[in-house]
C-alpha cells in the first residue's frame, strides 16, 4: 500500500536570536539563554514525507571519487594553512570578525590570487559599490583580469550572477546584507540569513564551485546569526587582531577538512595585508641591551609556537588601593601570579602599583606564560636586567609550584631557532622530551628556585645583567 502525506497544524514559537524554535511560548529562550526574544510565528504545516525517487544511487564507500575533495591552494600560505591546504570545490568557508578588522583586504587579495590562477572568481559585494571594491583592489595589488565584480543585495541577483558567470570561487560580503524576496523581515534577520546560506550552499554544491562568506560578529565577539549558520557551512574561520596593532591572526573553529589548530599570521598595513611565515620578531622589543622587568616566553596558538616578550612594572604607590594595570595579559591571571609572588615568595609586591603588558600587541592568555610573568616581575621589583638569551615557560600554582606545560618540545625548538641559550621549564617535564643542540633547559620545581636559577643565568651568561639577588 503506498504512503501518504498526512498534514495536521500546530503552533510554532521562535527564537529572533538563534533561530531556537518551540511549540508553546517561553519567556526565555531554551537554546541561546535570552529573555523575551521568543515570539509566535504563526500556524505551521507539518507534513508526512513519503520516499521519492533518488536522484543519485548510494555508492560503495570506497568508489567514492576523492578528487573533488581535494584541496586548491589559495596563494595566500598562511590561509592555506589554516584551511588544511586551501579551498575544497564545493566547500562554505564562513569567514567572522569584528569591522575594520580586514577581513573584505583578505578575500579580495584570496580572490585576486585565485583569479591568477586560471578560472572566474566573482565577488559579490553587498556593503560597497563595485567602484569602491575596485578602488582597495588596486591600492593593494588585488588586480587580475577574470576576477568579477558585483554589488548586489538580492539573493535572486546574487545567484543569477553565479549562474552566469560560472566561477570557481564565490566571495560573498557579507552574508547578513543579501536578502530573499521570498522571506519576511529585513536582511540579516534569523529567517533572512538561514535562507540566504541555504540557498549559496545548495548552489556550491550543485556547480562544485568554493565560497568564502563574511559574517558579521555581536558587540561580544560570537557571529551573527541564527546559530544554525555556523552547522550549515563546512569551515567557520575567525579573524582576530588589535585595532592599535598590525597584526591579524586567523584561526579555524570549525574544519570538516583540516585540523582547527592551526593559526594563521598576517601583517596589515595600507598596501594590503601580507602573510607572516616567521611573525616572531613582532613579539620580541627592538633593543641591544638588557632592561630590568623583562622576560621571553614561547606560547603556542594551537600548534604554533610563537615567542612572545613580556614586560612588567613594579613601582612605589601613593594610593591605598594599588593599581593593577595589564595589556594583553589576563588580568586574573595577573592577580593571582602577584599574591603567590607576596606569600610563597616574600615580594615586596603587594603595596606596589604593577603594570604588566606583552610587546607587539600579542594577547597571551595561555597558563603557560605564567613563569616569565613571575621573572619580569621579580626583575623589576629589585632593578636587575635579565639575560637576554633566557626564555621561560611553565604554570604557576597557588602554592607556588611550577607545573608541567603542553608542547614543550616545539616550544624549546622554536626558542633554540631563534638564538635562546637557556631555558626554564618546570621540573620533571624533560623525561619524555628531547632537548634540541644550542640551548641548555633548567628545571625548576617552585617560584623561589625559579628566581634563584635567573639570578644565576643572569650573571653568569651577560655581563650588563648582575646575578639577581633574592627577593
Amino acid at each position: 500500500m503506498p504512503r501518504t502525506a498526512t498534514t495536521r497544524r500546530t503552533a510554532g514559537y521562535r527564537c529572533a536570536e538563534c533561530g531556537w524554535q518551540t511549540a508553546k511560548w517561553v519567556g526565555r529562550c531554551g537554546e541561546c539563554q535570552a529573555w523575551g526574544t521568543v515570539a509566535e510565528v504563526g500556524g505551521v504545516a507539518a507534513a508526512r514525507t513519503t520516499a521519492a525517487p533518488v536522484t543519485a544511487p548510494a555508492q560503495r564507500i570506497g568508489d567514492v571519487d576523492l578528487t573533488r575533495a581535494t584541496a586548491r591552494p589559495t596563494g595566500v600560505a598562511e590561509f592555506d594553512r589554516v584551511l588544511g591546504g586551501g579551498l575544497v570545490p564545493g566547500a562554505v568557508v564562513l569567514v567572522a570578525g569584528e569591522p575594520g578588522i580586514g577581513k573584505s583586504t583578505l578575500l579580495l587579495d584570496v580572490a585576486a590570487r585565485a583569479a591568477r590562477q586560471g578560472g572566474p572568481v566573482l565577488y559579490v559585494s553587498g556593503e560597497e559599490s563595485a567602484a569602491q571594491v575596485r578602488s582597495r583592489a588596486e591600492r593593494i595589488g588585488a588586480m587580475a583580469d577574470t576576477l568579477y565584480l558585483a554589488a548586489e543585495t538580492d539573493l535572486g541577483a546574487v545567484l543569477g550572477q553565479v549562474a552566469r558567470v560560472d566561477p570557481q570561487l564565490l566571495v560573498v560580503d557579507s552574508v547578513q546584507t543579501v536578502s530573499s524576496a521570498e522571506v519576511e523581515g529585513q536582511a540579516g534577520n534569523v529567517s533572512q540569513v538561514r535562507e540566504v546560506t541555504a540557498s549559496i550552499i545548495a548552489a556550491a554544491k550543485a556547480s562544485h564551485t568554493a565560497v568564502l562568506l563574511v559574517g558579521h560578529v555581536t558587540k561580544d565577539g560570537s557571529i551573527a546569526g541564527p546559530r544554525v549558520l555556523e552547522h550549515l557551512v563546512d569551515v567557520v574561520v575567525q579573524f582576530e587582531g588589535d585595532r592599535h596593532s598590525r597584526l591579524r591572526l586567523v584561526r579555524a573553529v570549525k574544519n570538516r577538512f583540516g585540523p582547527t589548530d592551526e593559526v594563521g599570521c598576517f601583517d596589515l598595513s595600507d598596501g594590503g595585508i601580507t602573510g607572516l611565515s616567521d611573525p616572531s620578531g613582532l613579539f620580541l622589543s627592538q633593543r641591544d641591551h638588557a632592561v630590568p622587568g623583562t622576560c621571553v616566553t614561547v606560547t603556542l596558538e594551537g600548534r604554533r609556537p610563537l615567542v612572545a616578550e613580556v614586560q612588567a612594572l613594579v613601582a612605589a604607590s601613593t594610593l591605598p588601593s594599588p593599581r593593577r594595570t595589564s595589556s594583553g595579559l589576563d588580568n586574573a591571571r595577573l592577580a593571582m601570579i602577584i599574591a603567590v609572588l607576596d606569600k610563597r615568595a616574600g615580594a615586596p609586591v603587594a603595596q606596589r602599583d604593577i603594570f604588566a603588558a606583552t610587546v607587539g600587541g600579542v594577547r597571551v592568555t595561555e597558563p603557560a606564560a605564567d613563569l616569565a610573568i613571575v621573572c619580569a616581575l621579580a626583575s623589576s621589583v629589585v632593578d636587575q636586567a635579565l639575560a637576554t638569551d633566557v626564555v621561560a615557560f611553565g604554570e604557576v600554582g597557588l602554592a607556588g609550584e611550577v607545573r608541567r606545560v603542553t608542547g614543550l618540545q616545539r616550544r624549546l625548538a622554536e626558542a633554540a631557532r631563534l638564538g635562546f641559550r637557556h631555558a626554564l621549564v618546570p621540573a620533571g617535564s624533560l623525561d619524555d622530551v628531547t632537548v634540541p643542540p644550542g640551548i641548555r633547559a633548567v628545571e625548576v620545581r617552585d617560584v623561589p628556585r625559579a628566581i634563584e636559577a635567573m639570578g644565576r643565568l643572569a650573571g653568569a651568561r651577560t655581563d650588563d645583567a648582575a646575578a639577581l639577588p633574592s627577593v
